[in-house]
């Protein structure tokens, strides 16, 4: 949590750390800046201080939705440095810097740098910190960051935006299933009231209005059918016709309009009826799900679930990326992540890393599933959970596991 940052930075020996970055999305400036919508700008903290918001002109008004203290660079002297500078931006950046920093009180000392930016401006400005501000000690965390260690677990803020958008990514899912099973066959195609085939792109654009008129975004779903729900991250077809009996792996992660918190959510359908091959993975990937829940503790690696799931395909005779690593078929995937700001956050809900733990606070997914595109399917299905003040594991998920979607003239198909 945003609590845990002094702490974390004494744990890392840093005096002080700077978020900076560009226009793009900028998960740690997002995140320490409590959401402010601005496009530049970097935040400046000093171990047990609060932190700093410098920005332009333009974006006074949006900074100081942060709650930080905020000055712009015009009044801190940028413009001056930049003419110093003689238009050398990296230059000139070095001089505000250091003109920040020692207006913060920190003249020497180890600085823990974060943000996004372009890979080449970034690996110049980094150069020239450690060139010209030798009484600096620059570091870049690869991974495990001290941002990431506080996004681990979300306040109570945090959890109650990311239920909102859970609530909301839920309805989308409803609409879609009410849409389709208002479909009616012709054959094993699926025709709108005009008699027009239903495409996948017609399904995205219909989930696409409907989370903008609740204020999210699509983050590019997955709306994949047949073979192509036999690769797991498959976006579909746009012009791919709907098909009866065939697998569709729906997954939502839609977020915040703008860029904010998100929700991801898995459904596998099949309309009006569901072959047995399909129902009986279907029927082990939902055992897997609850076997993963079972596996769950407070306080427990969360590598424990992943190999839970693990040790019931292999069981079943599924091929798994431990007993395979190379394997493109079975389960090729870990069991799930954290979610936040960013879709795929810590922690991991994998074999491969051992170092997580189930804590108060997570928000993570459970999203076991199936694959076999050269026989025609793939399988998932995914909830988001959070784990309560009580150290219980509670769903964001409510919408409903059902396979098939019965089509509702023609229910007696379903089974």
């Amino acid at each position: 949590m945003k609590s845990d940052i002094d702490r974390l930075m004494r744990e890392r020996q840093l005096d002080a750390i700077i978020v900076t970055g560009g226009e793009e999305f900028n998960t740690a400036r997002y995140y320490l800046s409590n959401g402010a919508r601005i496009t530049h700008g970097s935040i400046f903290k000093i171990i047990d201080k609060p932190a700093l918001l410098v920005c332009s002109r333009m974006e006074v008004e949006e900074a100081a939705k942060s709650g930080l203290e905020v000055m712009t660079d015009a009044e801190l002297g940028f413009y001056d440095r930049y003419k110093e500078a003689e238009g050398d931006s990296i230059k000139a950046t070095l001089l505000h810097w250091s003109d920040v920093l020692s207006r913060l009180g920190l003249n020497a000392g180890r600085i823990g740098l974060y943000g996004a930016w372009q890979v080449n401006k970034t690996i110049a400005l980094y150069e020239a910190l450690r060139a010209d501000l030798a009484q600096y000690e620059f570091v870049a965390e690869a991974e495990g960051t001290l941002i990431e260690e506080a996004m681990l677990t979300k306040d109570a803020d945090e959890i109650a935006r990311i239920r909102s958008v859970a609530q909301r990514a839920n309805a989308v899912m409803e609409i879609a299933w009410d849409f389709i099973a208002s479909l009616r066959p012709a054959g094993e195609t699926l025709l709108d009231e005009s008699g027009a085939p239903v495409t996948i792109g017609d399904i995205k654009d219909l989930a696409r209005r409907e989370l903008m008129a609740r204020g999210l975004e699509d983050t590019d779903m997955i709306f994949a059918q047949g073979r192509d729900a036999g690769f797991p991250h498959s976006r579909g077809e746009a012009d791919m016709p709907l098909r009866m009996g065939q697998t569709i792996v729906f997954d939502l992660f839609p977020r915040e309009l703008g860029g904010g918190y998100h929700h991801d959510m898995t459904r596998t359908w099949c309309i009006g009826y569901a072959p047995p091959e399909i129902r009986g993975v279907y029927d082990k990937v939902m055992e897997a799900f609850d076997i993963s829940i079972e596996a769950f503790g407070l306080n427990k690696p969360t590598h424990l679930m992943q190999e839970a799931v693990l040790d019931h395909f292999e069981g079943a005779g599924h091929p798994t990326t431990r007993s395979n690593p190379s394997t493109m078929e079975g389960y090729v995937h870990s069991l799930g992540h954290g979610v936040g700001i960013d879709i795929h956050e810590r922690p991991s809900l994998s074999h491969l890393r051992r170092d997580d733990i189930c804590q108060i606070g997570n928000i993570l997914t459970i999203e076991p599933g199936l694959y076999y595109p050269e026989r025609g399917f793939g399988v998932r299905v995914e909830d988001l959970f959070v784990v309560d003040e009580k150290g219980e594991l509670v769903s964001l998920t409510p919408f409903r596991k059902d396979l098939v979607i019965p089509l509702r003239d023609d229910v007696g198909t379903a089974q």
